[in-house]
């Protein structure tokens, strides 16, 4: 009975583990409530400059320079306001972005990294402007 119980407890431990199915990481629930739409990437570090994101979930935020790639991800930490996600696009970098939510409309975003064997900064504010073109 011993070694069964053991069992089960190890088997328990072992679903704890993986998780919620892809898509559904608990850890990443800031990313969550963010509304769906445009939204405008200003960055600190060029005056003036922006980049328009059509996000369909807030992950999308996490690579901004690995857009679309199927990257390996770690969450770093995690809370009720902010995420910091480190991850790997095999052959093409990798990345380390903090996401801290203001409003469901409106984050602050550091991210550093290299892609295709440049390095990359990002730090900026990005805030949802209006519906994506064709919705």
């Amino acid at each position: 009975m011993r070694y069964l119980t053991t069992w089960l407890a190890l088997g328990a431990a072992v679903l704890i583990a993986a998780g919620p199915a892809v898509g559904a990481d608990p850890s990443l629930g800031v990313l969550g409530d963010l509304d769906r739409g445009l939204w405008e990437l200003r960055l600190r570090d060029s005056p003036g400059r922006s980049e328009r994101i059509c996000l369909a979930n807030g992950i999308r935020l996490i690579q901004l320079r690995h857009p679309g790639q199927a990257c390996e991800r770690v969450v770093v930490q995690s809370s009720a306001t902010s995420v910091t996600v480190q991850y790997t696009c095999r052959g093409h970098g990798y990345g380390r972005t903090a996401i801290r939510r203001e409003s469901s409309r409106l984050v602050q975003v550091q991210s550093q990294g290299i892609v295709d064997g440049l390095p990359f900064e990002i730090s900026g504010e990005a805030r949802r402007t209006g519906d994506c073109p064709g919705s």
